[in-house]
């Protein structure tokens, strides 16, 4: 991400030095310093781009000082509307504007701005600065004890992304975000929940499904890590189909294995390798907190646990109990289980397998 910024204040400086009325490149930068007791910060806007959004003719009106006094209202309410910050999921913070300093050198103005009062450990940002213009990007620094902790980008479509303080109340606030998460994309993700069902169809002792399950979470949590620190990860085509084929070897060794070896602890952590740079995909979208790394990756796995737990445990027993008092009954329903398993599997594969060409 710090490569991006630096290529794109390249290409900033680059525009700048045109003519206002041939800035190509629409882009905007944002510093937020948190504070024990505070949050300070500014935004540098392009003179040609606020001139625009306060309907000023001549841009280079907005390097003289009375004039920027004069649109104290406008552009208090270009701040107040393009710079959200709130604590996340709660009240938005009341952001007071600062002083407006003129970058005559560069047609630029830089919106200093401040909100008192504690911050909140998870405080959201929204940066959406230039609604009209599609093209415009904002890149927002976000800093603690003097140091860059977090980047984020916006453009006219993003949605907030959320910072957590580097601190205890920040480490709650990321558990308390990425925990449930796990959960929910375990319990709404129906190829993760299929391939959990799959192997605990033929059942077996509360010892050999629970070291199925740690199998499966070994094999993840590598890949999880791999990914999520960018050392290593395939592209999604290639992982997508790759989870929908774990899914049909599955059901299919349920009804070819026979009397034959077990190896569903195999399968659990090979599968679980790639299932992993699939959970992966997912907590991507949520803007990794780099002051937090590790403990938003740990979060996710307990929530992609509890969520597995979940399944495993109601289902396991109530299999367990079907094959003590029904065994032809509990035969059956692994069979079918098994025969909907590897339909649905083939099916996703296939869908999947079709939508690579146009990714590829």
């Amino acid at each position: 991400m710090r490569i991006l910024v630096l290529a794109f204040f390249a290409l900033w400086q680059l525009s700048i030095a045109a003519p206002v009325a041939a800035h190509p490149v629409p882009v905007s930068f944002a510093d937020i310093t948190v504070h024990p007791n505070r949050i300070d910060g500014a935004v540098t806007v392009h003179i040609g781009d606020l001139a625009r959004e306060l309907r000023i003719d001549d841009p280079h009106m907005l390097i003289d000082q009375s004039v920027l006094e004069s649109q104290h209202t406008a552009i208090n309410g270009f701040l107040q509307e393009g710079l959200v910050l709130s604590s996340d999921g709660g009240s938005r913070l009341p952001v007071e504007l600062g002083a407006m300093v003129p970058i005559p050198a560069d047609d630029a103005l830089r919106i200093g701005f401040h909100v008192d009062g504690e911050p909140p450990a998870a405080l959201a940002v929204d940066a959406n600065l230039f609604l009209d213009d599609s093209a415009h990007r904002t890149f927002v620094n976000i800093r603690e004890g003097g140091a860059i902790v977090q980047q984020f980008l916006f453009d006219n479509a993003s949605a907030p992304k959320v910072h957590f303080a580097g601190d205890a109340g920040g480490v709650l606030a990321v558990l308390g975000t990425f925990v449930p998460s796990g959960v929910e994309h375990v319990l709404l993700g129906p190829d993760h929940v299929l391939f959990i069902i799959g192997l605990i169809l033929l059942g077996g002792t509360l010892r050999r499904l629970a070291v199925i399950v740690t199998a499966f979470t070994i094999g993840h949590s590598i890949t999880l890590a791999l990914a999520s620190l960018d050392i290593y990860a395939p592209p999604a085509w290639l992982i997508e189909p790759a989870i929908a084929l774990s899914i049909v070897l599955v059901g299919a060794d349920n009804l070819l294995r026979g009397e034959g070896r077990d190896v569903r602890v195999i399968y659990a952590a090979a599968f679980g390798l790639i299932h992993g740079f699939g959970f992966a995909y997912v907590l991507r979208e949520f803007g990794l907190p780099q002051a937090n790394l590790a403990w938003s990756l740990f979060g996710f796995n307990i929530g992609v646990e509890l969520g597995q737990l979940a399944i495993v445990v109601p289902l396991a027993i109530a299999l367990a109990a079907l094959r003590r008092h029904r065994p032809t009954w509990a035969k059956r329903i692994a069979w079918a289980g098994s025969l909907a398993v590897i339909a649905a599997g083939l099916y996703w594969f296939v869908d999947r397998v079709q939508n690579m060409g146009g990714v590829v």
